[in-house]
């Protein structure tokens, strides 16, 4: 019986540690900066433009709540992130706000929560890439 109790709970602590496998520190992108190919700087539209069609193109929906500063959400299946997007004609950030069945807890999320903001920040660099700067 001993045996029995050992070997359950050896089974139950293994399933705890395996169940946290897919949690992970939230990882933000902090001003990754707008690279030009000239001097003159991206108008704050092209740049709101670019970072919304990135979203778009990623299934994100996004939000303009200010100048500089959009909120943007991700809908898949019964989970949902939601995102702080700031930005200037120089950078931009994107940083957790929320969630809904991801594991968020302090400063760790699932993981594929830092999976779906870095595959927005690409869409939203490959965007701003193809912008030309204003005159």
């Amino acid at each position: 019986m001993k045996k029995l109790r050992i070997v359950a709970f050896v089974l139950v602590a293994c399933a705890l540690f395996l169940g946290g496998c897919r949690t992970a520190p939230i990882q933000n992108i902090e001003m990754a900066p707008i690279v030009s190919t000239s001097q003159q700087a991206r108008s704050m539209e092209s740049v709101k433009n670019a970072i919304i069609k990135g979203g778009y193109d990623r299934g994100w929906q996004m939000s303009d709540v200010a100048p500089g500063h959009l909120v943007a959400t991700l809908n898949v299946r019964s989970h949902q992130a939601v995102v702080d997007i700031t930005y200037t004609p120089e950078n931009y950030s994107i940083n957790y706000k929320d969630s809904t069945n991801l594991k968020h807890k302090g400063n760790v999320i699932h993981s594929n929560y830092n999976a779906w903001i870095k595959n927005l920040a690409s869409s939203i660099n490959r965007e701003l890439g193809q912008l030309s700067p204003q005159p």
